[in-house]
């Protein structure tokens, strides 16, 4: 789908994905392997699921192993994608400790390996660091606008933690680190039950809902696709020097209600538009200022919403079952 992709050769390599079954991770595994790369996938399965990986199971340079990065990891890699922590709001807010732990003590433990096995190491830290911004579009030199004792902070300063870890063990260890600040990201594999927009607005429209609208729908985001993202943390993986934090979004933003009605003509439904008060500390405005990723990665989105849109929602029908009538079929659980 993506024309201009980024093809390394990754042939001996052996990489380390923790959160390797979750919504990133499943297409990143996948994409190493294209590339060479032997792949140890390590997931809880908290908010990750087997069925994103199925498909790589029967692949010899794929292991999928159940580990929790709460606890010590050993493993001979040559490489460590950082990916594990909740990303989504319902599931970070009803465990915020352990999402907030699992920014810090996994990222010191997934350090420590990188330490041990001088490896190579990423971390997918998010948009979330800028908080409610005050400077748009956001540049990774803005410090943000958090609050620390808000209901998304565990995630928000969870993620800010993980970047001085990152920092400080390059400066202290000379471990050799990588941070992407990933903004607003969508494609196959999102969770029906993710709880963030263009899930939301997919799974109400096909079920024939009302497309629920928080605040006025004036606030705005940017959304890229998942194999876009994918080949920006490949670059940025692959790049031989560590320049800071690096943003990977799509700088082409949309209103909510720009997006509930593509994903409306996309879909074909004539949902209406529920309206409810906006969540505490919910950003009104979210896009990146991407001038780094072209100048260091040579890399920039390729894939406008609405084909993006229309490969996703083929996938949410798919999964959960849609009949000819546009109903739900119940098909059991949806990974």
């Amino acid at each position: 789908m993506r024309q201009n992709l980024f093809t390394p050769d990754l042939t001996g390599k052996r990489i380390l994905v923790t959160g390797g079954a979750g919504f990133v991770g499943s297409h990143l595994c996948r994409r190493l392997l294209q590339l060479g790369a032997a792949v140890v996938c390590l997931d809880n399965f908290f908010t990750g699921s087997k069925a994103n990986v199925l498909d790589m199971l029967p692949n010899p340079r794929f292991d999928l192993v159940r580990h929790d990065v709460h606890q010590p990891m050993f493993y001979e890699v040559d490489q460590i994608y950082h990916l594990a922590c909740p990303a989504s709001p319902i599931h970070y807010q009803l465990h915020p400790v352990e999402t907030i732990t699992t920014s810090v003590v996994g990222s010191i433990n997934a350090l420590d390996l990188a330490l041990r096995k001088q490896a190579r190491i990423l971390l997918t830290s998010t948009s979330e660091v800028y908080g409610d911004p005050e400077v748009h579009p956001q540049p990774e030199e803005y410090r943000g606008n958090v609050n620390p004792n808000g209901p998304r902070a565990c995630y928000d300063e969870g993620k800010r933690c993980a970047e001085t870890l990152f920092c400080d063990y390059h400066r202290q260890y000379g471990v050799d680190v990588r941070i992407a600040r990933i903004f607003n990201t969508y494609g196959p594999n999102l969770n029906v039950a993710d709880g963030r927009v263009v899930s939301n607005f997919i799974v109400q429209a096909l079920q024939g809902e009302p497309l629920t609208i928080y605040g006025d729908g004036t606030q705005t985001r940017s959304f890229c696709y998942v194999a876009d993202l994918v080949d920006g943390l490949v670059r940025l993986m692959e790049r031989d020097r560590f320049d800071g934090p690096i943003n990977l979004g799509n700088p082409i933003e949309f209103t909510m209600l720009e997006l509930a009605d593509q994903v409306r003509k996309l879909t074909g439904a004539k949902s209406m538009l529920v309206f409810k008060p906006l969540p505490t500390d919910d950003p009104t405005q979210r896009r990146p200022r991407i001038t780094k990723a072209k100048e260091c990665l040579g890399w920039e989105p390729e894939i406008p919403l609405a084909l993006g849109l229309k490969t996703t929602i083929g996938w949410f029908k798919d999964h959960m079952g849609i009949s000819g009538e546009g109903n739900v079929v119940p098909i059991g659980r949806v990974g």
